[in-house]
């Protein structure tokens, strides 16, 4: 080894996302470290990326360091919902990835990057990796590992796996069915100690069991009139916190908008109040009442700004009346366990207050993962009947520990990350595929 190593790594910013789905060029300048030939090369990716000049982002990454750097090992470290291909695994030497959703592993599964890139470098090991990939879509509220189902009987069997001797770890890949890529969708990947047959029964004998329990990573959205109900319903009972709702059609992390209005309308037209709402993100609305006197009454125009354009929906934005009870630069660090010490941003932000609701409006995108997304702005999200958050999972380890029920909601009429598929025009990913073509088969080679 060179006795002046080097470690490089890769991240997606996941603390102010590029949308998953969207498609950006991917940079064509190269790391000077990758040019210099380290000693090793350590990548936090996120597995999904769609670029407008590649379909597969990690997969020509990947190959493009691995020409600059051909003996070099590389270990990358990767989000659960991963579209994993063979061109990814094929230019790395060491792929695992996060074992949770809401994703609270990160540094755990960075670490093990690290460890077993560090017993490759010291000859201890030889890692061999194989993929295997199924004809299956998951739902992404169909990967939360904290509930008993189909994707924590998987990471189960994963984690049981890599107790095994030989093994060195083994990853379950959720994959990001919205990113409309020709492989997306769930795969199994092994690492061995260079023992090709253990490998190739880990990953067979897990992907049949995921392939066996398919209808569990299926989820199916009840009409949104419905969920509002059921809300309202369990407001009624006993108990303490607020009833969250949580608007999975906008998930901020999966390419939401974080401006739909829907959810916020059928709550509002149920009379579900006090309601508390946050963040919407929309610079216009806070460019206007940023400006306004604590006893300036005004009508605005909130949220539903940006077009639909993937399933041809323009929506209106919804005029609320109310007033600004606060103002806030929209900083703070986060105190809870997804990112923690983190430095965030929402840009300028403010509360209306539209007597039935209160609504964080923002300048930047964000999910609400965090307490600071209402403390920012002096308010006590426990205080209130309804909670609205647009997020699937990472809301829920704050948020969900005060609520006393939880309700998840899809818009009816489209919104950029609904569970529905319907809503969508699938037009690259391979066929025939679960749950799109239910007589799809799985014959593992």
């Amino acid at each position: 080894m060179r006795a002046r190593p080097w470690a490089l790594s890769f991240g997606w910013s996941r603390l102010n996302p590029t949308p998953y789905s969207s498609r950006r060029s991917l940079p064509r300048r190269t790391p000077a470290g990758v040019r210099e030939q380290p000693d090793a090369i350590l990548l936090d990716l996120h597995g999904a990326l769609v670029a407008e000049n590649a379909a597969d982002g990690e997969g020509e990454l990947l190959a493009a360091i691995r020409r600059l750097a051909p003996t070099t090992p590389i270990a990358v470290a990767l989000d659960l919902h991963g579209n994993v291909t063979p061109a990814m695994v094929a230019s790395a030497d060491i792929v695992v990835s996060f074992k949770t959703y809401p994703h609270i592993d990160m540094a755990e599964t960075g670490e093990h990057a690290g460890r077993l890139m560090m017993d490759l470098l010291a000859g201890r090991t030889r890692p061999l990796t194989r993929l295997v990939q199924l004809p299956l879509l998951s739902h992404t509220l169909r990967s939360n590992t904290t509930n008993e189902g189909a994707m924590q009987r998987a990471v189960e069997a994963a984690r049981r796996a890599e107790q095994s001797a030989g093994v060195l770890a083994v990853s379950v890949m959720a994959g990001f069915s919205l990113a409309d890529f020709q492989e997306a969708g769930v795969s199994v990947i092994v690492v061995t100690d260079n023992d090709a047959a253990l490998a190739d029964k880990v990953a067979s004998d897990l992907a049949q069991q995921i392939w066996r329990d398919r209808e569990g990573f299926v989820y199916r959205s009840e009409p949104l009139a419905q969920s509002i109900a059921r809300a309202k319903a369990m407001q009624a009972e006993s108990g303490k916190g607020p009833v969250l709702l949580l608007d999975h059609s906008d998930n901020v992390m999966s390419g939401g908008t974080c401006d739909t209005m829907d959810v916020l309308e059928a709550a509002l037209k149920a009379q579900l109040s006090p309601i508390l709402v946050g963040p919407i993100c929309d610079p216009q609305a806070v460019q206007r009442l940023w400006k306004l006197r604590p006893t300036d009454v005004v009508s605005a125009d909130i949220g539903n700004r940006i077009p639909l354009t993937q399933q041809g929906i323009t929506k209106k934005p919804v005029r609320l009346t109310g007033v600004v009870r606060a103002r806030s630069d929209g900083e703070f660090t986060v105190t809870g366990p997804i990112y923690t010490g983190a430095k965030v941003s929402m840009g300028r932000t403010v509360l209306f207050d539209t007597l039935d609701a209160l609504i964080v409006v923002s300048e930047r995108r964000m999910e609400p993962y965090d307490m600071g997304i209402f403390n920012c702005v002096g308010i006590d999200p426990s205080r209130f009947d309804y909670l609205l958050l647009k997020s699937r999972m990472y809301a829920r380890p704050v948020f969900g520990a005060m609520a006393k029920a939880l309700i998840e909601c899809d818009a009816d009429q489209g919104g950029p990350t609904s569970s529905n598929y319907a809503l969508f025009k699938f037009k690259n990913i391979r066929r025939p595929v679960y749950p799109l073509d239910p007589e799809s088969a799985f014959h593992n080679s």
